[in-house]
This record gives structure tokens, C-alpha cells and sequence, in this order.
């Protein structure tokens, strides 16, 4: 496949070469956990229960991811920068040291998961009944941690080199796999929710296979190595900066499994289980519709992180505005379907008409100030491709860990017109930290990096 240009004139056609792929890759990789979903809510007889206890799982796969992006997220800006600086070799070895801590990190979490998944499941909000489902599906899902992490954290670097149709083919690769193997598993072979985690196993299996062999053995990139004893004890520094620069992708993925463990605890409190399905279902949603601002953030990631080596200012605020403002656009009409079709998305995971009424009503509020989570996504994008830790870790921390999590606490407590907010207040949350969350992060995004970029030009 053609590799992309970073330094051609054309960032348009650039950023969208990048993301279009991106955008694909993306949306397949949903379906390693959405098709999931699908398939258990329709199990006979129990798929209602069985998904809003799979739903529990959510918060521990969203720490899975976040270490995922600490090591690969972190590393991927710096291997772009460094490729924008000619520096070949010093990539090579961010890259190299990226997946010797994602291979450290995924051996530590599966032993953990397997010994204290229990205890973890009934942290996070799990009920006896709940467990008989999630604590099976977790178990065999973290079995597999090593090809989850290596599949999704290697994948930026293919993307780094310009090489996005390869990226989307690592990912298609799986997510075909988990689509055949999910209806054998879960309905042929009888196996429920256990089924629905083998399939996505094998399927995570493959996607890493996949991606390692071609960052091993093509000869148009830099290649894949695994570091000596004596390199690992001199990447001390390497290792640092992967970390740092990753913690803002760590903690937004992170706390997005506080938010749905705090969350799932308020909903048990004022709604029952039936509202802990609705957050599933409302969280499924989020996770597909949020893709295309995923892809065109990671998109312009490289680009942007290209050209800032290279030192030219003007082509990354340019690649910045543009990347914004796709990201508004698409948000805005997202916020539009979804206020005048809710049922359309809610019908993708769930059938029970019992549940319409309190999804719709949960989406509504939920997706109010979806457009402002857009100028969260380029601001912390901007940020984290020009290697600017503190802004990216602080306004990851703000809008999750000051916002929405104590909110998440307050909102249900508090009466309007004498009546109590209850499991609208959880819902709310999300809105009130775009909104406010979100306007800070760009508004700092521009104070800061649109001077830097014309003194650099």
C-alpha cells in the first residue's frame, strides 16, 4: 500500500488519507466488544440480564485500554517527531521500548485479573446474579491481554509511517474473525457469554499477529526489534518520556472506567438493573459514534507531530484547524440524528421495548453537548502530538476526575422542582463536562500553541 507524505502541501487530503483508514479500523475494532453486545443481549431468556452484567466488564477492559494508550499513544507522538527530525534510529527504539512495557504491563494485568476478578467485578458494582455472567466473560477475556494491548498499542506506529490501509487491514483481520466466531460460539456451540469472550480472544490473537509481523519483517519501515538486557537498563529515560507523555491518554481511558463504575453504583442505587442495561446501552453508542472524531484526531496526530520536528509552524496550525473544525461538524449532526431518531441506535443493542422509554430519555440527556466534546478531542489531540505534557495530563484529569465523577455523586441527590434528579442526574454529567471541560481545554489549545507555531514559522 502507498505511504502518505507527511511533508506534501496537501494536509487536507493528508489528514483524511490518515484518518479515512483510521476511521474504518476504528470502527471495526468496536466491533471486537459492540457485536459482543449484540449477540448477548439476544441470548433467549437472559440477554436483557446478561448484557447489563457484561456492561460491569466495561470499566476493567477501559483499564486494559489505558494502559494500552500509555505505552502506545505516549510513544507514537515522539516516534512521529522524531521521524519529522530525521532521526530513524532514535525512533526505532521508542518504538522497540513501547512494546517492551506493553508486553511487561499485559503479563501483570492477566495474572491479577485471573487471581482477584471477582473482587474487582463486585468493586465496580457487580451483584451475585451479575457475576454469574461477568465474572466468566472477564476471566477468559483476560486471558488474552497480551494480544489486546499488542494489537491496539503497535497499531500507531504502522499509522506513524504512513501506512494506515495497513493499520485498517490489522484490525479488519479481527474484527471478521470475532463476527464469524461470535453467532458459532455464543448460539451453535451454546456457549453464552463464555463464547462471546473466545470469539474475541482469538479475533484479538490474530489482529496482533497480524500487526507484529509487518513491523517485523517489512523492509519500507522501521522495523520492530525486541530490546537487549543492556538496552533496557540504558531506555530509563525512554521510558519516562513514553509514560508522561501517555498519562493523558491513560487518564481519559482510565476514568472512563471510574466514571462507568461510579456510575453503574448511582444507577444500581436509583434505578435498579434496568438502568444499568440503559448505561450499556447508552455507553455502546457513545463508544460508535465517538469513532469518527477518534480517527480524524489520530488522523492529524502524526501529521501534526511530523511537521512540528520538521519546524514548520504554519502546517501544523493549519492541520489543527482543520482537524477542529471536521470535529465540530460531525458532532453537531450527530447531536442532531440522535435528539430526532434515538430508537435507531437504541434498536442496535436492544430489542426489549421495556427499556425504550428510559434510553431515550438517557440519550437525550446524555448527548446534549456532544458538539463540545469535539473541541475536547482537538485540544487534547493538538496538545499530545506537540509533546506538551502538562496541558494534555491536566485537562484529561479536569474534565473526568474534577467534573464528571463528582458529579456523577452530586447530580442524583439534588431536587429540581421538588422532584429528585435520581438516574437523570447521572446521565447529566457527561453534558456539563463537555460543555465546560471542553471549552477550557480549546480555548487554552489556542491561547498557547497559536503563538508558538508563528514564532516557529
Amino acid at each position: 500500500m502507498k505511504q502518505v507524505d507527511f511533508s506534501s502541501d496537501q494536509l487536507t487530503r493528508n489528514i483524511l488519507r490518515q484518518a479515512l483508514p483510521m476511521m474504518a479500523a476504528q470502527i471495526l475494532n468496536l466491533l471486537y466488544n459492540i457485536v459482543d453486545r449484540i449477540y448477548i443481549a439476544r441470548i433467549p431468556g437472559s440477554g436483557t440480564a446478561a448484557l447489563g452484567a457484561v456492561g460491569i466488564v466495561f470499566p476493567v477492559i477501559s483499564i486494559i485500554a489505558a494502559f494500552t494508550n500509555l505505552y502506545g499513544g505516549g510513544a507514537a507522538p515522539l516516534f512521529a517527531i522524531e521521524l519529522g527530525r530525521g532521526r530513524r534510529e532514535e525512533a526505532g527504539r521508542l518504538m522497540s521500548s513501547a512494546f517492551f512495557l506493553l508486553t511487561v504491563t499485559s503479563l501483570v494485568m492477566t495474572g491479577l485479573l485471573l487471581l482477584f476478578g471477582e473482587a474487582v467485578l463486585r468493586v465496580f458494582g457487580a451483584s451475585d446474579a451479575a457475576l454469574e455472567y461477568a465474572l466468566p466473560y472477564l476471566r477468559i477475556y483476560a486471558a488474552g491481554t497480551f494480544f489486546s494491548m499488542a494489537a491496539t498499542g503497535m497499531n500507531p506506529f504502522i499509522n506513524a509511517q504512513g501506512f494506515p490501509g495497513i493499520g485498517m487491514l490489522t484490525v479488519v483481520t479481527g474484527a471478521g474473525i470475532n463476527i464469524l466466531l461470535d453467532p458459532l460460539f455464543i448460539f451453535v456451540l451454546g456457549m453464552g457469554v463464555r463464547g462471546a469472550a473466545l470469539a474475541t480472544v482469538i479475533s484479538q490473537m490474530c489482529s496482533c499477529l497480524f500487526a507484529l509481523h509487518f513491523l517485523m519483517r517489512d523492509r519500507r519501515i522501521i522495523r520492530l526489534t525486541f530490546l537487549a538486557p543492556d538496552e533496557i537498563r540504558k531506555s530509563g529515560k525512554r521510558f519516562l518520556d513514553i509514560v508522561t507523555l501517555g498519562s493523558s491518554s491513560f487518564v481519559m481511558q482510565i476514568t472512563n472506567g471510574m466514571v462507568t463504575a461510579a456510575a453503574n453504583n448511582m444507577l444500581r442505587i436509583y434505578g435498579g438493573d434496568l438502568y444499568i442495561t440503559v448505561m450499556t446501552i447508552t455507553a455502546s453508542i457513545r463508544q460508535i459514534l465517538d469513532t469518527p472524531c477518534l480517527a480524524l484526531s489520530d488522523g492529524a496526530s502524526p501529521v501534526i507531530s511530523y511537521n512540528y520536528g520538521a519546524g514548520r509552524g504554519d502546517r501544523v496550525w493549519r492541520a489543527i484547524r482543520l482537524m477542529s473544525f471536521m470535529n465540530v461538524a460531525y458532532t453537531a449532526v450527530i447531536w442532531a440524528v440522535i435528539t430526532w431518531k434515538p430508537l435507531f441506535f437504541i434498536r442496535i443493542f436492544a430489542s426489549d421495548r421495556a427499556l425504550d422509554a428510559a434510553a431515550v430519555r438517557a440519550l437525550h440527556l446524555y448527548f446534549f453537548a456532544f458538539v463540545f466534546q469535539a473541541l475536547q478531542y482537538s485540544g487534547q489531540t493538538a496538545f499530545k502530538a506537540l509533546n506538551k505534557k502538562k496541558h494534555a495530563i491536566f485537562f484529561s484529569i479536569f474534565r473526568k476526575v474534577v467534573i464528571v465523577i463528582p458529579l456523577t455523586f452530586l447530580l442524583p441527590r439534588l431536587s429540581v422542582g421538588g422532584r429528585l434528579l435520581g438516574t437523570d442526574g447521572v446521565f447529566c454529567a457527561e453534558p456539563v463536562s463537555n460543555f465546560i471541560g471542553g471549552s477550557a481545554c480549546f480555548l487554552t489549545m489556542i491561547l498557547t500553541v497559536l503563538p508558538e507555531m508563528k514564532r516557529l514559522s
